[in-house]
């Protein structure tokens, strides 16, 4: 096995160190080499801003006295009151996110990224219809409308940072970009809450800011404007290309050929598409096969065989050491993500600045716009040194910074809660320690962590894979919207060292536990999470498939004429190994 283990790391060396030799740098310039890869990708990510302009919006509107007359005891109007219904108004959309999210890696694999983002636009528009008849229907509708909306759009994917998009613009994009593209969502995010806070700080003088002068469109007007980049997407959408893997697992391999090119700019028979092409058929083919072999009644790719496909590879994750790492680390990362505290801050912003300190809902809300602009400012780094600079680095730092930041705002509330009206700068240095964090969580765990579970996936695990990984992150996430309110109500201050301590620990998992994965492929991870220690009959059929797609030939040093010579034997080979898998 030792023999087998080398060679198939060697294999793998010299994939990698060839196409670094011909992709070139990561970095701001590979986004202008690959500018059509990275228009498609930011078009893609108008989901992003859709998910985080609801999220940021309806803090915002939790705070305006109009809407909570509609909530009664789910948004009370007194701040003693019990906060737990409260929990509920907000958490709710994690819930049905997480239902969703289970449910929306078949339609991703069935029917393709690219139409499972069009299915749940449709339906994230029918959702925020809903929500607008919160005005008569009370908090049933809002109950109601953010289920479906998010649990449906989260979930499957309109736009959705926890599925479809990542894994899309994983998939279209060349290595030396691919985090940075993945990590254009996060930015998308940021960007859609930082203009949900502002347009909330606008829209809350319709009508007056008092209970009995503020107008309904205080809070229907920003619920309501999401419909417009909604209809954007799910247009635009029917035009960008599918993802090029995808193609090649259902059989389209010219098509995956012509998009590959078209997507890298390169002409089809460029030593650098054929290598990217063949690692993708050579993946492709070893999972059928594989799937051939233990399970021969899944083998024919039908829509109800992927389906019950979808519960063998949950399983699968479980079954071997290589593969229960990536699952550790994907809703390892996901769980300390959600408990950074990063979504009671965006939730409940106002409610947060009001208790340290900030009495008006003008000011509250002013504090809150600024808490998206340093966010947004904060994730562009990220986007564009993200490949360079690696993961790791980036994530633990993030989090050791966020976490002192809570220490030392759980210090001030401790020492001044009491008296903020003759300490009022006591609570704005913990108001400018609230921002601080907020800029650590924009360039580190907002973008790298969504990128490291989009990426080290192989091919027919990858969309159960980051299933798995974002339900963690909804499930996290639905807790801690449903326990903030009452924490911050029963405990004060303790809040901030219960997230702080949990962040020093995320740190600490990430800088022992989880490998750097810059720069390699997708197919490349299984290298670097120890598969190269699996049975000698896998890597026995992987090495008869690289030779018989020709990439091997490839990788022994065949270029010029020799790649082209290669490709043209690939090409007829499509026809004889046609019903091989």
């Amino acid at each position: 096995m030792g023999g087998a283990d080398a060679g198939a790391g060697g294999f793998y060396d010299a994939a990698l160190t060839r196409r670094q030799a011909l992709m070139g740098s990561s970095g701001p310039k590979a986004l202008v080499k690959n500018f059509r890869v990275f228009s498609i990708a930011a078009f893609a990510c108008i989901g992003g801003v859709l998910y985080g302009y609801n999220q940021g919006m309806f803090s915002g509107v939790l705070a305006m006295p109009s809407f909570q007359v509609h909530m009664g005891e789910y948004d009370p109007l007194d701040p003693k009151a019990d906060q737990t219904k409260k929990g509920w108004l907000t958490s709710i959309l994690e819930l049905g996110a997480w239902i969703g999210t289970l449910l929306s890696s078949f339609m991703a694999e069935a029917i393709s990224r690219k139409y499972s983002v069009l299915v749940a636009c449709a339906v994230f528009m029918l959702g925020v219809i809903i929500q607008a008849t919160a005005v008569s229907a009370g908090y049933q509708a809002i109950l109601a409308g953010r289920f479906i909306t998010f649990g449906t759009y989260r979930g499957m994917g309109v736009g959705s940072l926890a599925f479809v998009i990542p894994v899309y613009n994983a998939e279209v994009a060349p290595p030396e970009v691919r985090g940075a593209l993945v990590a254009t969502q996060q930015l998308a995010i940021c960007f859609g809450i930082m203009i949900s806070f502002w347009i909330d700080y606008g829209t809350n003088y319709i009508g007056g800011t008092a209970l009995e002068t503020q107008s309904n469109a205080a809070w229907l007007t920003p619920i309501c404007l999401q419909l417009a980049p909604a209809l954007v997407l799910f247009v635009g959408m029917a035009f960008m290309p599918f993802s090029p893997r995808w193609l090649v697992h259902h059989g389209r391999e010219e098509e995956a050929r012509r998009v590959l090119s078209s997507l890298r700019n390169l002409s089809p028979d460029h030593e650098l598409v054929e290598l990217e092409f063949l690692e993708i058929k050579a993946q492709s083919l070893f999972e059928k096969r594989t799937v051939a072999e233990h399970f021969p009644h899944l083998r024919e790719q039908t829509a109800w065989n992927t389906f019950k496909l979808q519960f063998v590879a949950i399983k699968s994750l479980f079954q071997t050491r290589s593969m229960f790492k990536r699952v550790v680390v994907a809703t390892v990362t996901m769980f300390f993500q959600q408990w950074t505290g990063i979504n009671a801050v965006l939730y409940y912003a106002p409610t947060i600045f009001k208790d340290l300190g900030l009495d008006s809902t003008e000011t509250s809300l002013l504090a809150t716009g600024v808490v998206g602009i340093v966010m947004f400012i904060a994730t562009i780094p990220s986007v564009l040194w993200i490949d360079r600079v690696g993961r790791k680095p980036v994530l633990t730092i993030g989090a050791i910074g966020m976490a002192t930041c809570h220490i030392i705002i759980a210090v001030i509330v401790a020492k001044d809660r009491d008296q903020w009206a003759t300490q009022s700068s006591a609570g704005w240095a913990a108001v400018c320690m609230v921002w601080l964090f907020v800029i650590h969580f924009g360039y580190s765990w907002g973008p790298c962590a969504w990128i490291i579970i989009a990426e080290i996936w192989p091919l027919s695990s990858r969309p159960y894979g980051v299933s798995l990984g974002a339900s963690s992150n909804w499930m996290n996430n639905f807790i801690v919207g449903q326990v903030t309110p009452d924490m911050l109500n029963g405990i004060s201050y303790g809040t901030y060292i219960l997230f702080g301590l949990l962040t020093y620990l995320g740190a600490a998992f990430i800088y022992f536990f989880v490998p750097e994965t810059k720069r390699l492929t997708l197919e490349e991870m299984d290298v670097i999470f120890g598969s190269e220690g699996a049975a000698q009959a896998d890597f026995e059929r992987m090495e008869e498939i690289n030779n018989e797609i020709g990439l091997a030939q490839i990788l022994r040093g065949s270029t010029g004429a020799g790649s082209e010579t290669a490709v043209m034997a690939e090409k007829e080979r499509n026809g004889e190994h046609a019903e091989d898998v």
